[in-house]
């Protein structure tokens, strides 16, 4: 919990974990611009309905804005003086980022760039970027630990973020502002994106159709429930990074196969999973896996909810939403 109400900022706040952590901030009574720019990477009425409680809220504002125009985020936060800026917005995903690598440079690394020039000339108290556990990219090493080199990243989206991380610290180390990077491990749970394996799987299951497994299913990931990424982000916001920057694994540091992972989507749904086997995807990586201890140590971070128990919140609420 923050010390006294702040003005903050969360760009893209209308988005899985922006919409979670802004339900946070507004409950605590903290003052929350939403920058969003709605775009069709999936359907914008899903982040609409995201935010739908706030909308009447005074201490909530929403600005439907694109992080690439750098006049227009100045403006921004030279009319709102945000004093806690907390970086979401992003192209997400590898497989897409393929595809349309310019896209992914334009708004992940000159989005970012441009708001941390918008941050640096308000004066802005602390700037938190959300990063990702695709920076490791086919890391030998696991647990992977902050500690370890980042020079391999094989997605232009993992690339992306990887720039993010290394224009965060140049800003911070010139001009003294005090940013964290937090690299997120395989997020999940209510509102997840449609196009993340879990929800995407979950549907087709529901739906009788077959889900899509690239390679032979054992690959691993570490799925972090979003209650608990929030726990982190908020303990990042009370942190104060030493010579001004500092980087945090958030994950759960434990993995769960692909193959299990439909099992228990199987168990969890009680139907069957029908397998439509694929290649190996470009850009995928064959494992994540968060060592946690430095977040445990310096934040606080004490991610607590296992898995079945995270997959069961995720399936009443998409059953819910039916």
């Amino acid at each position: 919990m923050l010390n006294q109400q702040r003005r903050i900022a969360v760009t893209g706040g209308a988005g899985f974990i922006g919409s979670h952590l802004i339900d946070s901030l507004i409950s605590e009574g903290h003052h929350v611009l939403c920058i969003d720019e709605f775009n069709d990477y999936y359907d914008p009425q899903i982040k609409w309905a995201n935010i739908a409680a706030h909308k009447d809220i005074p201490r909530f504002t929403l600005t439907q804005s694109d992080i690439r125009n750098r006049n227009q985020m100045r403006q921004l936060f030279n009319q709102h003086h945000p004093e806690i800026v907390i970086h979401l917005a992003a192209r997400a995903g590898v497989r897409p980022s393929l595809k349309d690598p310019f896209l992914y440079h334009e708004v992940n690394i000159t989005g970012t760039l441009n708001l941390l020039d918008a941050a640096v000339n308000t004066g802005v108290d602390k700037f938190i970027f959300g990063s990702s556990s695709s920076v490791y990219g086919i890391n030998e090493k696991a647990p992977f630990s902050e500690e370890d080199p980042l020079l391999t990243p094989i997605s232009p989206y993992a690339a992306t973020k990887l720039a993010g991380e290394a224009l965060s610290h140049s800003f911070a180390h010139l001009h003294k502002m005090p940013t964290v990077s937090l690299r997120f491990f395989t997020v999940y749970g209510p509102r997840q994106r449609p196009d993340l394996a879990i929800h995407k799987f979950a549907r087709l299951i529901t739906d009788g159709k077959p889900i899509p497994v690239y390679g032979d299913g054992t690959t691993r990931r570490d799925y972090t429930y979003i209650d608990d990424i929030i726990k982190g982000v908020r303990a990042a916001i009370n942190y104060d990074p030493p010579n001004h920057y500092d980087v945090f694994n958030l994950g759960n540091s434990q993995t769960v196969e692909l193959r299990e992972l439909i099992f228990l989507l199987e168990e969890t749904l009680s139907k069957k999973a029908i397998i439509d086997r694929l290649p190996e995807q470009p850009g995928d990586v064959p494992q994540t896996w968060a060592d946690t201890e430095k977040a445990g140590r310096l934040l606080g971070f004490r991610p607590n909810t296992l898995f079945r128990e995270g997959l069961s919140s995720f399936i009443r609420w998409l059953r819910n939403g039916l």
